[in-house]
């Protein structure tokens, strides 16, 4: 019997993703991939995957699923989305098993924009030109291109579970914090020095024209030199263009191979995580770094992923806990229970 998950309800956007697409830009051909590539590993290693294997991305709100497998193991990092099983509640940031007939459900998410279920073993999706990133504008990769829908089933590769879950401690999560640090450039120079300041002295919202391909932010408006068109030239993600209205906007995943606009800085690397996070309506600000700051920083930050990787550990015996409600039934606490009852254990997450 083929194994697959079975979409009931598709979400608010989800689709399938990896690292990307990459070495085909100059084709035209946008190198997609997760929006929050750290998470994605996080999920990824708690069901013991490679840490680029594809995996479901959600927009604030992700899909209603119905297990067809015998078994399988997920997990769930980034945004925080309440996830239940068949009703019940079970916890981001840590490995959970299902079964054929379970289904899985998820809330909006409270914080946060895109959230990454990870399936142990991945899904059976072929690869378009090296992955399986979907680019809905384009139609490529995924399933057949597009986001998920209800009626689609996601064929699985070895959903089995083996050996014990794991989880991912509340405080060694990430946290997005701290302004956006970028790169003056290519063309700063195409704006004048009150247009700069503006830029990096002022604080930008996030609209809610912000999707995979690109965030408009609102705020004040960075003023150009002597117009706004160039001769198109590459884009990457986390460049920032500025068209003529004023208003900076950042290209991400899905984002064009070229274009026309001056591109007032780059966001680095380490920080293209929480414009994946940042959620219509919240606030920013730009700092900007040097070359050479840009490096040490992309450094910490492959070291601290690696460290956080490096404490996931096997789900605690919660037997172990000492929970008050458990020392009340060893009678080591004053209260009233009888050592008779059955004693309720805390959840870890809360």
């Amino acid at each position: 019997m083929a194994e697959h998950l079975l979409v009931t309800d598709g979400g608010l956007f989800s689709t399938v993703q990896d690292l990307g697409r990459f070495g085909y830009q100059r084709f035209g051909i946008s190198a997609s991939g997760a929006m929050d590539a750290p998470a994605m590993g996080i999920a990824n290693t708690l069901v013991g995957n490679p840490a680029g294997t594809a995996v479901i991305e959600t927009t604030l709100k992700g899909p209603a699923l119905t297990v067809e497998a015998q078994a399988c193991r997920l997990a769930l990092a980034g945004a925080e989305a309440p996830i239940t099983v068949n009703g019940e509640a079970v916890s981001a940031y840590r490995a959970f098993d299902v079964k054929r007939g379970d289904r899985i459900v998820f809330g909006m998410a409270p914080s946060g924009m895109r959230s990454y279920l990870a399936i142990a073993g991945g899904l059976a999706l072929e690869p378009v030109l090296g992955s399986r990133s979907t680019h809905s504008r384009s139609g490529v990769g995924g399933l057949d291109g597009r986001q998920l829908a209800a009626g689609d089933r996601l064929d699985l590769s070895m959903p089995a579970p083996s050996g014990p879950g794991l989880e991912l401690a509340p405080d060694d999560r990430p946290k997005p914090d701290g302004a956006i640090r970028v790169l003056l450039g290519p063309q700063d120079d195409a704006f004048t020095p009150a247009g700069l300041e503006a830029f990096l002295t002022t604080p930008y919202v996030v609209s809610s024209r912000t999707d995979r391909m690109g965030c408009q932010l609102e705020g004040a408006v960075i003023e150009h030199k002597a117009g706004f068109n160039i001769v198109s030239d590459g884009i990457m993600n986390g460049s920032i263009q500025v068209p003529g209205h004023g208003r900076p906007i950042i290209l991400l995943a899905d984002r064009q191979t070229t274009g026309g606009y001056p591109k007032i800085a780059t966001v680095i690397g380490p920080d293209l995580w929480k414009l994946a996070q940042a959620r219509p309506g919240s606030s920013l600000r730009f700092a900007a770094v040097t070359a050479d700051e840009a490096e040490i920083a992309a450094a910490a930050h492959r070291r601290q992923l690696a460290d956080r990787l490096g404490r996931i550990a096997p789900v605690r015996d919660e037997t172990h806990r000492l929970t008050s409600e458990r020392l009340l039934g060893l009678n080591l606490i004053s209260g009233v229970y009888g050592g008779e009852e059955d004693i309720p254990l805390q959840s870890p997450q809360t």
